[in-house]
């Protein structure tokens, strides 16, 4: 499967909501991410180019940084980033009240997205240019290390 045959599967009603988010998130991506379909979702990852080691996990893998997905009953944006920088969890769950009186659907590196017309999409916008391909690999790295 390729990114068009995922892109195939999202639902009609979910459609303009996810392709925008998608938008968002390729145009404020730092430049060596790269979009791939990830976990049965789009993903965006550090390419085996830049990152040789890939994912501790699976080192056949790439390094896994966002995905995008839809979801039975919402789109789905996993931010590892937000996972491993409480600075930048802060700063996002902050920022989120800022914008929104809605309480912040979200997990560890999800956000939920149930209602496709309220999705802040500058918001994501900014948060997917805050962490640069070496930020990433040097959180990454420092917590591996730890375990």
């Amino acid at each position: 499967m390729e990114v068009s045959d995922y892109l195939d599967t999202i639902p009609l009603e979910r459609k303009e909501a996810f392709n925008s988010l998608r938008d968002v998130v390729l145009k404020n991506l730092p430049i060596g991410f790269k979009e791939v379909l990830n976990y049965g979702m789009l993903g965006y990852v550090v390419p085996h180019e830049l990152y040789p080691f890939g994912y501790h996990v699976n080192p056949l893998l790439p390094l896994p940084f966002i995905n995008l997905a839809s979801q039975k009953k919402h789109i789905s944006l996993y931010h590892m980033g937000i996972y491993s920088d409480a600075k930048l969890l802060d700063w996002f769950v902050g920022e989120y009240a800022k914008i929104s009186n809605k309480k912040l659907n979200m997990g560890k590196s999800c956000i939920r997205f149930s209602k496709i017309d309220k999705i802040p999409y500058e918001l994501i916008g900014e948060l997917c240019s805050k962490m640069t391909v070496e930020d990433w690999v040097g959180i990454y790295e420092n917590a591996i290390k730890k375990k």
